[in-house]
């Protein structure tokens, strides 16, 4: 995600340890996969989230 840089490591590009890309608006419910509707997430809280969505 270009425009934020990883919480963990401070870059704007490559990995993101600890972290993952989520959809603010899923995918699956209309979202678009553009980066104005992705946030970085720690990788339990994307699990909690895919529980109830």
């Amino acid at each position: 995600m270009q425009q934020n840089p990883c919480p963990s490591t401070g870059r704007k590009s490559g990995a993101c340890p600890g972290y993952i890309v989520d959809h603010v608006i899923p995918l699956k419910r209309g979202g678009r996969d553009r980066p104005s509707n992705m946030q970085w997430q720690t990788i339990q809280e994307g699990k909690e989230k895919d529980r109830w969505e």
